[in-house]
């Protein structure tokens, strides 16, 4: 959660229409945002992440402005033609890979648009950026420097300039040391050979992202004319903060132009304005309201959100504005519709069937098998369900993730033991003997399977106590299974084995391989097994069927 001053003088100016302080607090809050109190004419609100573009005054204004029927579908905004280029160096690539870059000019940047501005980029670099290792934004005074810029790496001894905050040039290693930005972001950086920077025609240093703007372009009461980078490690998230920068002083009355962002194999013309295309079927939205809303109905309810919306049938297609990071599924419209027809207009009530929760029975069962590990001596970790497809240990086939955040998260895990042994890795610098377990779910042909499984580190550890571990977790939960030898790729030959109960293999241990332990640089013998869960608690409970939920083959979703 984020919170964001709005000034209430400032707030009315953008709204056009005049409101007491109290009608404003309760109709933002129904926009969907948290009140955490007013002070000295400035109301305070809590705002859900998701929503990064009412991180401003200006951003509520506009939202607020739909909301009450001032205006209502898109915003409209004049973009100028791209007449600057913002060309982005190829050697970038291994460092921050995107840039994008827009020009807003016409501004009246008084005390209020400044601080609000500033404000929103911290915001934006805190929550969408990810403390700007995922998006990190530069806004300069245009007019002090000389287009084309260009967005390169360099050797950081070989560049000096005057960072803000500062009255000294200095190089870029001298800056991640003495300059208090520089200590705090310099982790992001710091590891590669080449640091970023921003530069105009002339070679003056507008900017050394993620770390610091130079002096040179900083903002001031008479700048009229802004350059805005965003640098980054996705591109659509880079784009998208600089839509809402753009957009926000457009709200002030600034005119934005687009800036031809030349990269080696294409040119993009940014900010990207576009509105963004949603389809949503109001048979569904109307399920998930409880509401019998028609599709006329909804359309009105979706412009006074600021989207333009058709319907044919009860299909209806949203454009929706740039700005708008959050719309990522048609849901986010339905939330759309209930925002706009009121929380405040739902009807207060008791549960019509009163209901008594209790356990799954998978999940019953899986305390059953945590209370025996942790009987044994090991003890529980939980790991990601996205992982890296680059782990060295042979798993089943993985669900790839189309939009991954980055190379460790590539894919959905098939097994537990990749992840187990990565907690080794972490850990090894701690006492042994190490012993952990997890019991969670996996993916596999696009379905949830539960799995369990165990790993034990000392320089004892051995295919003897594995088997003695497995024999006595069957022996507990009142299974019989049988024990085959097998080979397999991810354990030292001869000292593997398959468990095989009621004729079915339902899993495997033994002596992890010492070419999979280098990878993880181990230099102790690791045991490991993982055996799937169903089975175990079918079986035992003569046959029980599998119902959906329970995490033994659950459809994906």
């Amino acid at each position: 959660m984020t919170n964001v001053d709005v000034p209430y003088e400032d707030l009315i100016d953008l709204l056009g229409k005049r409101l007491s302080l109290e009608e404003c607090v309760d109709r933002i809050t129904f926009m969907g945002a948290g009140p955490e109190g007013v002070q000295n004419g400035t109301m305070t609100f809590d705002i859900f992440p998701n929503r990064p573009d009412l991180y401003s005054v200006e951003g509520i204004a506009r939202g607020l402005r739909g909301f009450l029927g001032l205006e209502l579908g898109l915003p409209r905004y004049s973009v100028g033609s791209a007449t600057t280029d913002f060309i982005v160096n190829p050697n970038v690539a291994d460092v921050r890979p995107f840039a994008v870059g827009g020009i807003v000019r016409g501004l009246d940047l008084d005390t209020a648009l400044l601080r609000s501005l500033v404000d929103l980029q911290e915001k934006l670099h805190l929550t969408v950026g990810r403390k700007r290792r995922k998006v990190a934004i530069g806004i300069h005074d245009l007019d002090r420097v000389t287009a084309p810029f260009t967005y390169k790496a360099v050797l950081p001894p070989e560049v000096r300039f005057t960072p803000l905050g500062l009255a000294e040039e200095m190089d870029l290693l001298d800056i991640l040391v003495k300059h208090e930005k520089g200590r705090e972001y310099a982790h992001l950086v710091a590891s590669q050979p080449v640091f970023p920077i921003i530069t105009d025609a002339k070679g003056n240093v507008l900017s050394f992202p993620p770390i610091i703007n130079g002096v040179l372009t900083q903002l001031t009461p008479e700048t009229r004319n802004v350059f805005i980078d965003g640098t980054g490690t996705d591109l659509e998230a880079v784009g998208g903060c600089l839509s809402i920068i753009a957009t926000s002083l457009a709200e002030r009355g600034g005119k934005i132009e687009l800036v031809h962002t030349k990269y080696p194999d294409r040119t993009l013309e940014t900010p990207d304005l576009a509105p963004r295309q949603h389809t949503l079927d109001m048979r569904r939205a109307n399920e998930l309201l409880g509401l019998s809303l028609k599709p006329n109905e909804a359309i009105e309810f979706l412009r006074r959100m600021r989207h333009d919306a058709r319907a044919e049938g009860e299909v209806i297609t949203a454009s929706s504005p740039a700005y708008r990071l959050d719309l990522l599924h048609s849901v986010d419209l339905t939330e759309d519709i209930a925002i706009a027809w009121g929380y405040d207009r739902y009807p207060r009530g008791l549960p019509k069937r009163m209901t008594i929760g209790e356990a799954l029975a998978v999940n019953e069962f899986g305390e059953t098998v945590r209370t025996l590990l942790i009987g044994y001596g090991y003890q529980e970790v939980m790991s990601l369900t996205i992982a890296s497809a680059k782990e060295p240990v042979q798993t089943p086939p993985r669900v790839e993730v189309l939009n991954p955040l980055g190379e460790e998260f590539t894919t959905l895990r098939s097994s537990l033991l990749p992840a187990l042994l990565n907690i080794f890795r972490l850990n090894k610098h701690r006492e042994l003997p190490q012993r952990i377990f997890e019991t969670a779910d996996v993916v596999l042909g696009a379905k949830n399977v539960r799995r369990i499984a165990a790993a034990a580190m000392h320089h004892k550890a051995a295919f003897t106590e594995a088997k003695s571990l497995v024999l006595s977790l069957l022996r507990d939960l009142g299974q019989s299974g049988e024990v085959t030898a097998v080979d397999d790729a991810n354990f030292i030959p001869g000292r593997a084995a398959a468990v095989v109960l009621h004729g079915r293999d339902i899993g495997r241990f033994g002596e992890i391989h010492p070419r999979i332990l280098e990878a993880y640089t181990l230099v102790q013998p690791v045991i490991i097994f993982e055996l799937d869960v169903a089975p175990l608690r079918s079986s035992r409970l003569g046959g029980e069927k599998v119902f959906p939920g329970s995490g033994d083959g659950e459809p994906l979703r």
